[in-house]
């Protein structure tokens, strides 16, 4: 099939199309050269085109069990090279794929002018001008003001409903099913909450933990989750990861900011600081926190430069993380962060440093 990939400021590249269709959003790019399918599953790159840094995608097949969510959620995928089965699943899915493109060449532009706007068509039939036509389409990531809407739970979900261990009440911002797991495994009962959740809907859980997940777009779109935070600070333990970072540091008064490009992969360095030691951690975001509030600590930066990538209050039983403990295929280098929020629900509460 026919295939043009249309950049921002007019561009047009030719590729060669391996899943029909026509699509536009933020053009990012990831660096990780296992988990595919979990990256195409994760909700967090709803309204995105996602590009693939490494050459080969596909190269272990497609297994459902793998998946983050229900479905793909990059509005159309970019490689350098396409399996067969990975194109069919894409092709099963409505997302339009491509491959045959100088992935080199566009991540460069990506790091140095930042994710811009994209549109892609594919198919037999296709033009450059219908490429053009979907960037013309293409919405700012901070204008989707609705996002949390299309990748959060319509109505609850409880998870290990006769489990022993804590109450957790899970703001679904756009939350991968790891989350839902590593909480699980240790025993924890999972109230899943829509995004917009209220504080009575929350109350009639009385949960022991109030955890914001991860999610797609700008924090600032999220201020059911913000007020839900202020409103149980120093009431519930609270925790978050990537989105849900952001979402508790603007609660508390901090502010978030959108970057030139993100991070994407599973090769960020994180130091902690009070051990120094570093950890390769997955990460997953556009946007961070620009200015960290008082009444938390920041645990943990990135040594690439210097974004905050832990948030702690020992007096306010706060631990969040910029980046995913329980990322798979990994690294796994901080899964004690589950432990560690569990931890925040007991008699004797402790932080312990990933």
């Amino acid at each position: 099939m026919d295939a043009y990939v249309a950049l921002e400021g007019g561009h047009v590249v030719e590729a060669r199309g391996r899943a029909p269709g026509t699509a536009n959003g933020e053009l990012v790019f990831t660096t990780a050269y296992t988990g595919y399918e979990e990256s195409l599953t994760d909700p967090s790159y709803e309204e995105q085109i996602l590009t693939f840094a490494y050459p080969l995608i596909g190269n272990y097949g497609v297994r459902e069990e793998r998946f983050e969510s229900d479905r793909v959620h990059p509005r159309a995928a970019v490689t350098r090279e396409l399996t067969d089965d990975v194109a069919e699943w894409l092709a099963e899915e409505g997302v339009p794929a491509v491959d045959h493109i100088d992935t080199r060449d566009l991540v460069t532009d990506i790091r140095e002018e930042g994710a811009m706007a994209c549109g892609i068509a594919v198919g037999d039939d296709v033009t450059p001008e219908d490429a053009l036509a979907e960037l013309e389409d293409c919405v700012p990531m901070s204008d989707h003001t609705d996002i949390g809407a299309q990748v959060s739970v319509d109505e609850p979900v409880v998870h290990n409903a006769d489990g022993d261990g804590a109450t957790v009440a899970l703001v679904d911002c756009g939350a991968k099913r790891s989350i839902v797991d590593s909480l699980v495994e240790r025993g924890a009962t999972v109230h899943v909450l829509p995004y917009d959740a209220t504080e009575d809907a929350v109350a009639a859980i009385d949960p022991e933990l109030l955890f914001i997940s991860n999610g797609p777009g700008d924090p600032e779109n999220f201020d059911a989750a913000v007020e839900l935070v202020d409103t149980f600070v120093g009431e519930v333990p609270i925790a978050g990861i990537c989105l849900g970072q952001q979402i508790v540091a603007r609660a508390l008064g901090g502010t978030t900011e959108k970057m030139d490009f993100g991070h994407r992969g599973v090769n960020q360095p994180v130091r902690d600081h009070d051990t120094g030691k570093v950890v390769m951690t997955t990460q997953n975001h556009g946007y961070t926190v620009a200015d960290a509030p008082e009444a938390l600590e920041v645990s943990q930066v990135n040594v690439n430069d210097g974004t905050p990538e832990g948030l702690d209050s020992t007096d306010l039983d706060i631990i969040t993380r910029q980046y995913h403990p329980e990322a798979n295929p990994g690294p796994h280098d901080s899964l004690s962060f589950f432990d560690d929020v569990l931890g925040m629900t007991a008699s004797t509460r402790t932080i312990v440093a990933d």
